[in-house]
């Protein structure tokens, strides 16, 4: 618990990037395709450390947030800003509703083991759970410290890591499919396209790098913490790519060569049961459930954070405003268990449009890391450059990507 406490921001870096839409789009991936995707995983998490280095050193090194300096330093930076906030609360808040929905019926289709009867009243049942998920989440928003949030995300991001990687011991995969996961093809399967653009959507967050900025500001981090952020940076996507390939990997063992894909909430939990008994269903569900509330958790922070930060570049937990924001993002959150949709296909769409502002997010980074008026000695080097240029091309792909498999869906 000490040593992930040390990872710092990299707690909301995991929070926000391993929630119930990385579980279902693994899950759904490993059961469609088995680890054919694991590829993508890997590029996403290694995009993902070299954006987080590059957000993370900005910060250090000039004592500014992202968006402020968006809007202080680029040309056009005011409607750039601006576009960023629109995009990423309307992905945020759109994974917030499918997170919400898989959550609650999560914890309705664990409790209604114990007891029978809740079977007969599953839509009050789920909305019931939703509500006191909202109220509870909200009410420790309140409290408004930081290093109390980072404390909460540690405990569900520890009980997440760990059911999953239980459950990976449970159902061990195939390690020739792995290795054959890692080399580059595209599933020609219908949805394939669209699983690509959601795998990336949900593990390249454009909100993880942008919050970055205001979390190493809440942890107090200095120039003399720069080999921390470093090491933060890396620590944090080498656990996101490990946990995420352990639930597709469970999901290719217990799924795939059975022909079973994922429809429905339960459909995995119900597929390991026969190998491991009702303690399968606990750890899976666990792992879900832990997965859902931290990411839950900073999501319904992103838009008052996001604001703040281009008004003032600070960060701001304990305003008017963002007490507000965070109570509309509450109500947003509670759509899908009022409407009783099916969380899992809301919750893959929302990932897919999580993609389309990443490339604006890295555009304006590349700029602000070169300015060598900002940057001095610390500017970007060759490494970050090409690192970040490669996540630049690999977004933009991805994006056109995701644009034909929405347009194939219509």
């Amino acid at each position: 618990m000490r040593w992930l406490l040390t990872i710092g921001p990299g707690i909301f870096a995991i929070g926000y990037t391993i929630g119930t839409g990385s579980v279902t789009s693994m899950v759904v991936a490993g059961s469609t395709y088995g680890m054919q995707l694991l590829w993508v995983l890997m590029l996403s998490c290694f995009f993902s450390w070299v954006l987080m280095e590059a957000y993370g050193r900005f910060t250090i090194v000039t004592g500014q947030t992202a968006l402020y300096s968006f809007r202080k330093h680029l040309k056009a930076g005011k409607v750039i800003a601006i576009m960023i906030i629109i995009g990423v609360s309307f992905g945020q808040l759109n994974s917030l509703i499918g997170i919400l929905g898989i959550s609650s019926h999560a914890i309705y289709e664990s409790l209604s083991l114990f007891f029978p009867g809740l079977k007969g009243i599953e839509y009050q049942a789920v909305l019931t759970i939703a509500l006191i998920i909202v109220v509870v989440m909200y009410s420790i928003l309140l409290i408004g410290k930081y290093s109390f949030f980072e404390k909460i995300l540690l405990l569900f991001v520890s009980m997440m890591g760990l059911s999953f990687v239980l459950s990976l011991f449970i159902v061990i995969p195939d390690p020739i499919e792995i290795v054959e996961g890692l080399i580059p093809s595209i599933p020609q399967k219908e949805g394939g396209r669209m699983m690509v653009a959601a795998f990336v959507g949900t593990t390249m967050a454009a909100a993880t790098f942008l919050s970055r900025p205001l979390f190493i500001f809440g942890k107090k981090w200095t120039i003399e913490n720069l080999n921390d952020q470093r090491k933060d940076a890396l620590w944090a996507s080498a656990l996101i790519f490990f946990i995420s390939g352990s639930i597709m990997a469970v999901a290719t063992a217990a799924l795939y060569h059975k022909g079973l894909v994922v429809k429905e909430v339960l459909d995995m939990v119900y597929t390991l049961e026969p190998i491991a008994g009702k303690v399968a269903i606990s750890i899976f569900f666990l792992g879900t459930l832990s997965a859902g509330l931290s990411s839950i958790f900073p999501i319904l922070m992103i838009t008052p954070l996001l604001i703040a930060d281009y008004q003032a570049g600070e960060l701001d937990t304990n305003s008017r405003q963002f007490k507000i924001l965070t109570a509309i993002a509450c109500v947003i959150g509670l759509t899908v268990p009022v409407i009783g949709a099916n969380p899992i296909q809301m919750q893959i769409l929302s990932q897919v449009f999580n993609v389309f502002v990443l490339p604006l997010v890295i555009i304006g980074i590349i700029f602000l890391t070169n300015n060598r008026k900002l940057m001095g000695d610390h500017r970007a080097g060759l490494f970050l450059n090409f690192g970040m240029f490669s996540a630049l091309i690999f977004a933009c792909i991805i994006s056109y990507n995701g644009i034909i498999a929405i347009l194939e869906k219509i």
